[in-house]
């Protein structure tokens, strides 16, 4: 009897949303053949992340196991599956397997670090396979808000599993392959072992709509706007942006893309032929020669992105074009939780220059991209696997997702990041626990979560910042008074004296009465310089601040 092992392993996006890894392998325990699949990023905010450009997975045990790597799978474009490709390919070295459409935004990353573009093998749809060790893998259509989104059938010697990757049941996606139930019933038919399943709408009660169905609204508030339109929505989410452009067309509207993530969207989809009969667009250098009547501009910026197009037009202009009273803003789009603030603060400057806002609260223009609860429930029922294993999502989802499962007679496992599981055996087994965290993109370095430098920065934030600076002679005595710099600190405090005036005198105190042991003991002198800034800082202004101390001695 073979001791080989059949392992699923999530290192990013299962227990959150957003940072997708996902690790299957195959051998003997300690020895399983790997594959990868996605490798996306998530970002970071100023509460949690202060200065990170972005937040990529913990992939330590993977560099760890290099050897054991056969491949990358791509499921799709969007950047919590694909944005980590560039910046881990040198950790990895694997070779990178994608479709066409999303081949072409990975080669656009992997560019970035100056990696040629033989590193991503562009590969057709089911039936076509790809041989990577003990596993055989095939690209899946399904329907999601991003252009030729696949699952994966992945099958090992231990039977098929099915990797949903994101999707939503969409008959009429207008852009990308619509879901195929008959399709999905010929792949299942011999058995499926696991369904590792998007979990996102699980909460979600009514059945998903399709992309269609945003038309015909969009179409008519376009067509009723007096002065100038502006849409937003996820730049990814090709099929919008053509409904919105050619709601703008049929209005007898010129029609301009705004914001690099859009124009690159759009350039990869006629490029990869996924996108046909594009309305004709303009540049914005002519968009601001056309009367605001006969212009709708599609922008960047749906989530309140500070730089991206939407939030530089809500603070003025870009590209020589301002808002104006009357014109109409549109969000087709949903805000992402914690994205609130951002999109809030964008709708009160509008506000303010008197322009009218259009949001999705009434549901009429945007859908989810992700499977509702009914759609999941149908999706068990086509493949009709042995084991569910949620993925992509928070706890919570993962948690109802399994009692979903459970509901239909099926056995579902809780993995959340690092449980390493076996889907050998009848049942679902937690085999390992994988340390797993958050790698920092920080400028241009890798920086681990637990380093402590986005604590320090939070600390900093929070607390300001003193420098401290004495200098000592050859006897070990002052040279002069110590002298403080402040930083994010009020400059007077309860005495109603300059703070550094307290400081610099209670550190001056300080030397004038410290044993000859402590001046020549640097440690020592540099804790107590920092235990006096805070005390004196704490007194004064009720804080304690970051203290960094320098002590000079002449020789």
């Amino acid at each position: 009897m073979s001791t080989s092992r059949l392992i699923y392993l999530p290192l990013g996006g299962a227990g959150e949303i957003g940072m997708n890894c996902y690790v299957y392998g195959y051998g003997q325990p300690g020895e399983e053949r790997l594959i990868v699949v996605d490798l996306g990023v998530t970002f970071p905010d100023m509460d949690g992340s202060p200065g990170v450009d972005l937040i990529l997975p913990d992939i330590g045990w993977l560099k760890q196991n290099k050897a054991r790597i056969e491949a990358v799978f791509i499921t799709h474009a969007h950047e919590d599956h694909v944005g980590a490709v560039g910046h881990t390919y040198a950790d990895l070295g694997a070779p990178i397997y994608a479709r066409a459409f999303t081949a072409n935004i990975a080669r656009g990353k992997l560019s970035e670090y100056g990696i040629e573009p033989g590193a991503v093998q562009t590969c057709s749809a089911y039936p076509e396979t790809v041989t990577a060790g003990p596993f055989t893998v095939s690209f899946l259509p399904i329907s999601h808000s991003i252009p030729e989104s696949s699952a994966l059938v992945i099958d090992s010697p231990d039977g098929r599993v099915i990797h949903t990757g994101d999707f939503k049941l969409d008959t009429s996606p207008l852009v990308g392959e619509p879901w195929d139930p008959e399709l999905w019933a010929e792949v299942s038919k011999g058995g499926v072992k696991a369904l590792v399943c998007d979990s996102t709408n699980v909460f979600s009660h009514t059945p998903g709509r399709s992309e269609a169905s945003v038309g015909p609204a969009v179409e008519k508030l376009v067509a009723e706007a007096k002065q100038m339109v502006v849409a937003t929505t996820f730049a990814s989410n090709v099929a919008r942006v053509k409904t919105l452009a050619e709601a703008g067309e049929r209005a007898g509207r010129s029609i301009c893309l705004m914001g690099r993530a859009m124009r690159r969207m759009i350039e990869a989809s006629v490029e990869t032929g996924v996108l046909k009969g594009f309305p004709k667009v303009i540049g914005p250098e002519d968009a601001s020669q056309i009367p605001r009547e006969n212009l709708m501009l599609l922008v960047t910026g749906s989530q309140g992105e500070r730089r991206a197009a939407s939030a530089q037009l809500a603070r003025g202009k870009y590209h020589g074009i301002e808002m104006q009273e009357g014109d109409l803003f549109l969000f087709s789009s949903k805000t992402i939780p914690g994205n609130e603030r951002g999109v809030i603060r964008i709708i009160n400057q509008f506000s303010e220059q008197g322009v009218d806002v259009v949001d999705d609260s009434s549901g009429e223009y945007h859908v989810s991209g992700h499977a509702n609860r009914p759609d999941l429930v149908t999706m068990q029922e086509v493949v009709n696997p042995q084991i569910v294993v949620p993925m992509h999502g928070e706890h919570r989802h993962l948690r109802e997702h399994v009692k979903l499962a459970g509901e239909k007679g099926r056995k579902g496992v809780l993995a959340v990041n690092g449980m390493m599981v076996s889907l050998s055996g009848n049942a679902p087994e937690v085999v390992d626990y994988i340390e797993t965290g958050r790698t920092y993109l920080d400028g241009s370095v890798q920086i681990g979560a637990l380093d402590g430098i986005v604590r320090d920065r939070i600390r900093m934030a929070l607390n300001g910042h003193v420098t401290v600076t004495v200098i000592l002679d050859e006897e070990d005595e002052p040279l002069g008074d110590p002298w403080c710099d402040i930083k994010g600190l009020p400059e007077t405090g309860r005495s109603r004296a300059g703070l550094v005036e307290v400081l610099e005198a209670d550190l001056g105190q300080f030397l004038g009465r410290a044993k000859a042991k402590t001046m020549r003991d640097d440690a020592k002198l540099e804790d107590e310089l920092t235990r006096i800034v805070r005390q004196t800082s704490q007194n004064e202004i009720g804080k304690k601040p970051e203290v960094t101390v320098v002590v000079s001695r002449l020789t």
